[in-house]
């Protein structure tokens, strides 16, 4: 067979020739069966020089065992290695580098290859921990893949140029596995053949990091059995797993010790533990950021004769943290993030910025479309872009959160990007959200309450939730309550104090529940009562001042409660507020209970009941009922007590108060528990259980099991009573309450008996 006119051919050529004519083939079924374009043959045929793999190719196929490449006589086939260095100073990761190796093992001798997808947001170290991993296996296990690695940085979030195209980078690895630049096809499609065909027969490691879209990286992976890759990115690869079987990681921040580490290795041991306390303290400001602890590492390194602590009082400025942690010679923590920020669209670049407005721990959907005036169909959406990118984090219940320091990176684009105006049109509609919801989901919870708020308009756009019951409501409440200080404090800032107060009152009926610790009542109502100060009024001065005072109370800060009721009710009588007047003695007549003052008790109780009369307010009247028969009981006047008690009963079931009914079947249980009817006080306490469960109320349902279990000491059931006790132990922790401390000493043998104020008379 000739390649020309005349022309001769070599021995190759014409062993070629000879083979395919045996085998019946033409050209075109040859081309097909080794992954090469005819055009390509063609130019062998004519006298271009083969390529390794193309011998190899064409060798396999025609079952010439091994005659075609003597002849050919070509150099070896290329073997790449091109893994960059990986990082000296690598600290952690243990578990996510098993687990990446395991997978790449197991795909030894399966029928496709294994495929893992890093994925993680700006700066958490993606990259370094993918090139430890596989520089690990190329040391520890070189015969897993002997026939090299390819790497290839595909650009997805690059500050000089476009995300790197699958044809260029096919191009780079196809010259890599030897072939000649003049033999690589021009189109994307016929280079991802030859690439795939390259690999059918070797055993390779591929790194594809930085990857932009699922469709970038498709091409670039091989079609047989045999290689691996490993894939990095900041986005979510939901449609890549969708077409091939690929294993997903998402990396997070280290942990504490982890963090901790990374600094330590630059520190050096002795001067690491000299200064642990301020390098603790600086782990925690780069937010357990692979990039910013090493950048923090190597400023800190840079300087050993400053210490640790100067760096870390310079982070500790929430708006010198970005500029902090930067090194002039090399990429910074803001660059980083913002390369994927200007990738964002702008409806998800807007919402990214206005998020950072909200300063709680976590945002709703619901929360985030009123914020920032959009529809929440559509909100939905956008944060699930921003999710997918990692400049989210997804939490339960449809909820998310930024990383500490994408979080300032936000806030900083949010004051250069958005004006004055617009930050406060957002405030107004997320302060708005809030109140209007929170005073919902009260109406819910205490629909007995003559409630003192009067509302006004809600912002335009914003749609507060509606509860069809107290449940849904507190729900609700639970997971909003980390948020409430946050939010509170916003309102402030922007000069909407009468949201502010408003809004500490409507969550006075959640918070008396006590379903979370104290502490959010307290830092809530605080800051509401400065803002009623703010703008002089007296009338919210009062409500607010008087749901602190409560909170105190419920805390046993006593003395600190007794000043904050006494002087609401000088601000009541100055305003003539009635109904908050006779809510304020009301609770300074809780207050005399709790500390058993039973004629001032009495006395309180009697001049609230007045008012309460008056304005007809049952849920008043029951409760300073309850107070009545705490100071009979305390004076020994029982009869009376039990009688008071049962008219209480009745009010609260007549408005269906479960609180309530239950605080009273608590109080009946301990008039007949005290004169040893210990099986009917039993009785009492198991409706009374069931009544506080049913209103919510944890820290109601934890003095019940602590009562419950006194009974049934005093009724010789040891282990049940010990069930009782540890259960009413684990809502007190849950709750940060200091009478599980009462209890827990009392488990362990260290008191006689539990001390009384573990099972203080609470008032209401």
């Amino acid at each position: 067979m000739g390649a020309g006119k005349g022309k001769l051919t070599s021995p190759f050529v014409e062993e070629l020739g000879r083979l395919v004519a045996q085998r019946r083939l033409s050209w075109r079924q040859l081309a097909d069966l080794t992954g090469y374009h005819p055009s390509w043959l063609s130019k062998v045929r004519h006298g271009a020089p083969p390529s390794a793999d193309l011998v190899r190719r064409c060798d396999e196929v025609l079952k010439a065992q091994g005659k075609l490449i003597s002849l050919a006589e070509v150099k070896s086939l290329s073997r790449p290695a091109q893994l960059p260095a990986s990082s000296a100073g690598f600290v952690g990761r243990e578990d996510f580098l098993s687990w990446i190796k395991k997978i790449l093992m197991r795909g030894r001798g399966a029928s496709s290859s294994p495929i893992v997808a890093v994925e993680g947001p700006p700066g958490i170290g993606k990259t370094t921990a993918v090139l430890r991993c596989a520089d690990e296996i190329v040391r520890a296990e070189p015969d897993v893949f002997p026939d090299g690695q390819l790497f290839a940085d595909l650009r997805g979030y690059s500050p000089d140029g476009e995300p790197s195209r699958p044809a260029d980078v096919l191009e780079e690895f196809l010259v890599s596995l030897g072939v000649p630049v003049q033999e690589v096809p021009p189109r994307t499609e016929q280079r991802a053949n030859l690439y795939r065909s390259l690999l059918s027969s070797r055993r390779l490691l591929i790194i594809l990091d930085n990857a932009a879209s699922s469709c970038q990286v498709e091409p670039l992976l091989p079609g047989a059995a045999g290689s691996a890759v490993i894939i990095t990115s900041r986005r979510r690869l939901g449609a890549l797993a969708m077409r091939v079987n690929v294993e997903r990681g998402e990396l997070r921040p280290l942990s504490k010790a982890e963090s901790v580490a990374v600094l330590s290795s630059a520190l050096g041991a002795e001067r690491a533990k000299a200064e642990m306390d301020s390098v603790t303290t600086l782990a925690n400001l780069c937010g357990r950021l692979p990039l910013a602890l090493r950048i923090a590492a190597e400023r800190v390194a840079a300087h050993p004769h400053h210490p640790v602590s100067d760096l870390a009082d310079e982070l500790a400025a929430e708006r010198q943290r970005l500029d902090g942690l930067a090194i002039h010679d090399s990429a910074n923590v803001r660059s980083a993030f913002d390369w994927s920020y200007h990738d964002l669209g702008d409806a998800e670049a807007r919402a990214f910025r206005y998020l950072a407005m909200h300063r709680g721990p976590h945002i709703s959907v619901e929360a985030a479309a009123a914020l920032t005036g959009t529809p929440v169909v559509q909100t939905r959406r956008i944060l699930q872009k921003l999710h997918e990118v990692h400049l989210l984090e997804g939490v339960e219940v449809s909820r998310y959160r930024f990383h500490d320091l994408l979080r300032l990176f936000a806030a900083e684009r949010v004051e250069t990007d958005d004006s004055p105006e617009d930050r406060a049109a957002a405030a107004r509609r997320l302060i708005d959200w809030y109140l209007f919801t929170a005073a919902a989901g009260g109406r819910s919870l205490a629909p007995f309450r003559l409630n003192p708020l009067v509302m006004p308009e809600a912002e335009p756009g914003v749609t507060p939730l509606r509860f069809g019951d107290g449940k849904s409501a507190l729900r609700w409440y639970d997971m909003e309550a980390a948020n409430f200080v946050a939010v509170t404090r916003l309102a402030i800032e922007h000069g909407l104090h009468e949201a502010a107060w408003k809004l500490a009152v409507a969550l006075f009926d959640y918070f008396r529940l006590l379903r979370k610790p104290g502490g959010i009542w307290l830092a809530t109502t605080t800051l509401a009562l400065k803002a009623t100060k703010e703008i002089g009024n007296r009338y919210a001065e009062g409500w607010v001042e008087t749901s602190l005072a409560e909170g105190y109370r419920w805390l046993r800060r006593y003395d600190r409660a007794q000043r904050l009721f006494e002087h609401a009710l000088a601000v009541r009588r100055s305003v003539g507020d009635r109904h908050g007047e006779a809510w304020t003695l009301a609770g300074l007549g809780f207050l005399a209970v709790d500390q058993a003052h039973w004629a001032e008790a009495r006395a309180r109780a009697q001049q609230a009941m007045t008012i309460f009369t008056v304005v007809c307010d049952a849920h008043g009247l029951a409760s300073c009922l309850l107070t009545l028969a705490d100071s009979c009981r305390g004076r020994k006047r029982y009869e009376e007590a039990q009688g008071t008690l049962a008219e209480a009963l009745a009010t609260f079931e007549r408005i269906e108060n479960h609180d309530g009914r239950g605080l009273a079947l608590a109080k009946l249980a301990g008039l007949h528990g005290e004169h040893g009817r210990h099986e009917i006080a039993l009785s009492c306490l198991e409706q009374s259980l069931e009544a506080r469960r049913a209103a919510g109320s944890r820290w109601g349902e934890a003095d019940c099991l602590s009562r419950r279990a006194r009974t049934l000491e005093a009724l010789d059931c040891a282990e049940r009573a010990r069930a009782s006790w540890e259960a009413a132990l684990e809502l007190y922790e849950e709750l940060d309450d200091a009478r599980a401390d009462d209890i827990r000493a009392y488990l362990d043998g260290k008191g006689a008996h539990v001390v009384a104020g573990t099972l203080s008379v609470p008032a209401w």
